[in-house]
């Protein structure tokens, strides 16, 4: 392959593997802020014991996602210097944003309820998760502001050779925007609300002393499995009406992960809404269902990256649809050789971050929700899962 076909490979693995933990950071993020408010409210043992468990998974997918995002960074920096030179003062602005008020506010207050457990008042400690989940979906709106612009460069005039920023207004008012943003987060709730299903469909098989409490988080996963299918669904075909024409034709290969995307996603619709939902009271008793169950686990992500490789393929050969080519955005100077060996440390870092995210997670699924670390005594604290794997 060339320097420039290199160079798209590399931000594909890196783009889908960053995605990875990041749809799972925002499905689990309400549902930790629910379960601690139902706990806020009732006070009662079992709704902690959900908060603390499903908090600690959410924990280790949010650290170990923050990795990835930061190698992110580094390919950006790497590989498309012309993108920055062309439309840094525009495309820069989005990612400031995000990194400045989301990203840190976002791991201040998550600090703030790690830490907080039995230190903070108990309205206040539930509000740091709140604004936890609130500080993740305000990151992934300036993201999608960004990879908007990059569809459709609305608000921006070009002025000596390089992009200016307008209209503010216009960025957000984008018809590449005002639809895939509340798809992302549609996708967001569903996957993690699988993860939960699939983790208490596991437990339930094993006939697990703790049955109510994988009982209550199957209920719950189901019903915002159906929330977060009928958002993507319902906006993931809205977002056809601010498409370009020529995107999703032949000639970008763009097709096929639709395709897959589009059917498949249609039958996780149908089965999630006319047979899990209407099921929803005796599913923990129907055995035969839970393999069924967790084999459905993995499948919301595989469609999240067919999802975002459709989006990102069909814009092809545009960097920024109608400004700059992906060539023209292509760093100066790179050769194949530079570009070879970024993409082995790249793909060798996240693809081990995402084995090491895939076995604490499985780890804590199956000890289940017995000698919790989060929320725990400082005195009586067992060892972390990530210290004792």
């Amino acid at each position: 392959m060339d320097v420039l076909e290199l160079a798209r490979t590399q931000f594909a693995v890196t783009g889908s593997l960053h995605f990875l933990f990041v749809v799972l950071t925002l499905g689990l993020a309400p549902l930790v802020a629910i379960m601690h408010t139902r706990w806020a409210i009732s006070g009662r043992p079992l709704h902690e014991g959900m908060t603390r468990f499903w908090g600690q998974i959410y924990v280790v997918n949010y650290a170990l996602g923050i990795v990835t995002g930061l190698v992110m960074e580094f390919q950006f920096g790497l590989s498309w210097a012309g993108l920055s030179h062309y439309a840094g003062d525009v495309f820069g602005a989005p990612l400031a944003m995000e990194t400045l008020l989301a990203f840190f506010l976002e791991s201040t207050f998550l600090g703030l309820w790690i830490f907080g457990w039995g230190r903070l008042p108990r309205l206040l400690h539930l509000a740091c998760i709140w604004l936890v989940t609130l500080t993740a979906y305000a990151s992934a709106f300036f993201i999608m502001i960004a990879n908007s612009f990059l569809q459709n460069p609305a608000g921006t005039v070009e002025r000596g050779g390089r992009l200016e920023l307008v209209d503010w207004g216009a960025l957000v008012a984008n018809k590449a925007f005002v639809f895939s943003f509340p798809h992302v987060v549609g996708a967001g709730l569903f996957t993690g609300a699988m993860v939960m299903v699939g983790a208490s469909a596991y437990h339930l098989r094993r006939r697990t002393p703790d049955a109510e409490f994988f009982t209550r988080s199957l209920r719950t996963g189901v019903v915002m499995a159906a929330v977060g299918i009928t958002i993507t669904v319902a906006f993931g075909y809205a977002q056809f009406a601010g498409v370009q024409e020529d995107k999703f034709s032949a000639k970008t290969w763009a097709a096929v992960p639709l395709g897959f995307m589009i059917e498949f996603g249609q039958l996780l619709a149908l089965v999630v809404l006319f047979l899990m939902l209407p099921m929803i009271g005796v599913l923990h008793r129907w055995r035969w269902t839970h393999p069924l169950l967790i084999i459905m686990t993995p499948v919301p992500f595989v469609l999240a990256v067919l999802g975002w490789l459709a989006r990102e393929v069909g814009r092809q050969p545009w960097m920024i649809w109608g400004k700059l080519t992906v060539a023209d955005a292509l760093s100066p100077g790179l050769t194949p050789g530079m570009v070879t060996a970024s993409l082995i440390g790249f793909t060798a870092v996240l693809g081990l971050l995402a084995i090491v995210d895939y076995a604490l997670i499985a780890r804590m699924v199956r000890r289940g929700p017995r000698d919790l670390a989060l929320g725990a005594p400082a005195a009586d604290a067992p060892r972390s899962p990530a210290l004792s794997l």
